[in-house]
């Protein structure tokens, strides 16, 4: 049976699944049950400075996207780092590490932008037993129009400074939690990189409204009529976070950097899809907060099973489907397959005919009695009527070999290609 425990960089837990800071970890209680439901380890609901604490919103805190079946596919939330004092929180931090000293507890931190107050917060939580600190430099709301959250992660000579200033003033290995509201993530990273920071995770939520109540006109949640911009999170920002995990892990001046996958994580297969690209353990707020703890135990047996299925330890799987992310144009354009209906499996439902016919390239005929079948001529092989099929299995691409006419253009398929090379490209021409 696959060894789930987990070492990033240095803090073990007995498996790669822990909780992100929110609302799950604001508290020893919601902790408790965390490590109880089999959670590896938490990262506790940001802290801020020692003084009066931060006033949340006492109305509506959440936005959310359903989809047809109300299945919960993204959450927009307005609250802002803990509410509740400095002290009581590192109580209980000290506490609960000491009764589960086995998982890991990471404390998020939110101060001012100044090396007096990072200086005084880390001396106050040294003692605590916590196995590491995140930088939350990713909230977009509220805290970033103070000067704080993404309001330094979107500076990276900020980044790298105030890490700096943690990696000096503190034993403990230091996590940055990077925005995704950004241009190029890369930069960012690269800046808590040159700042000493252990490692990086991502995506904290990204700026969004998510709905506008047509009746008051106000996007929601609404608080006395008005509304405001949220972070978003959830199983629709997951592929916004795989190609931001995937950026950092193949950039040249990030690769090796260890990172900690946050984004959309509902399923082992989720978090196997993230670790493939790099990230040496995941995250988890949205799918706790839809489905409760319990829903670990199916990311540990599956994730389990998964591994063992394949051989693997769950060293192998960081990191393995990076060599095989590329830029567009290295992409082999004599590549070529072609759309394949199963008739058995079909449904007759139309949903690939209709997607083809009206929106892509004329390439399936609806025949009589229904029968819908593919026009290699004109196929192009974008796949939109295997996406929108509700069959699984029923569409397949079928790979043209090597040699074989494509009917589409005549050509028969031939060796690598891509567009660096291709007499098309402009810049082909001049380099030759």
């Amino acid at each position: 049976m696959a060894d789930l425990r987990s070492d990033f960089i240095g803090i073990k837990s007995p498996n790669p699944f822990w909780l992100a800071s929110a609302p799950p970890t604001d508290k020893e209680y919601n902790v408790r049950r965390a490590f109880q439901a089999g959670w590896g380890g938490v990262v506790w609901k940001t802290l801020g400075s020692e003084g009066p604490p931060v006033v949340n919103v006492n109305g509506p805190r959440y936005g959310v996207v359903h989809g047809p079946d109300r299945r919960v596919l993204g959450i927009n939330n307005i609250e802002l780092i803990t509410d509740r004092p400095l002290e009581v929180n590192l109580r209980e931090i000290k506490q609960v590490k000491r009764d589960y000293p086995d998982r890991a507890l990471v404390i998020s931190l939110m101060v001012p932008c100044d090396e007096e107050s990072w200086r005084d917060i880390l001396k106050q939580i040294e003692d605590t037993g916590a196995d590491g600190v995140e930088l939350n430099f990713g909230c977009p709301h509220g805290m970033s129009e103070r000067g704080m959250g993404s309001a330094v992660g979107q500076v990276p000579e900020y980044i790298e400074m105030v890490t700096r200033w943690v990696k000096q003033y503190s034993r403990m290995p230091c996590i940055v939690k990077l925005t995704p509201n950004i241009a190029d993530i890369r930069k960012p990273a690269e800046a808590a990189k040159r700042g000493g920071a252990d490692a990086v995770s991502l995506i904290n939520t990204i700026n969004s409204i998510t709905s506008v109540d047509l009746d008051l006109f106000a996007p929601q949640p609404t608080i006395d009529g008005k509304g405001a911009h949220g972070g978003y999170c959830g199983p629709a920002v997951k592929p916004i976070a795989l190609n931001m995990v995937a950026e950092i892990a193949r950039n040249s001046e990030t690769h090796g950097l260890p990172i900690s996958g946050i984004g959309g994580v509902t399923t082992w297969r989720d978090a196997a899809e993230f670790m493939a690209l790099g990230a040496g353990n995941v995250q988890v707020c949205t799918a706790a907060m839809t489905y409760g703890f319990k829903v670990v135990q199916e990311m540990i047996s599956g994730l389990r099973d998964y591994l063992d299925s394949h051989d693997m330890a769950l060293s192998d799987l960081v990191g393995r489907a990076v060599p095989n992310v590329t830029d567009w144009q290295y992409l082999n354009l004599n590549y070529v397959t072609k759309a394949v209906i199963d008739q058995e499996a079909c449904i007759k439902c139309g949903r690939c005919y209709a997607a083809c016919e009206d929106t892509s390239h004329q390439a399936i005929a609806m025949k009589p009695g229904r029968v819908f079948e593919v026009i290699e001529e004109e196929c192009v092989a974008c796949n939109l009527c295997l996406d929108v099929c509700p069959v699984e299995d029923c569409i397949t691409m079928r790979e043209l070999a090597p040699g074989e006419l494509d009917r589409r253009t005549g050509i028969k398929r031939g060796d690598y290609a891509n567009w660096t090379t291709h007499p098309n490209n402009p810049m082909a021409k001049a380099a030759e």
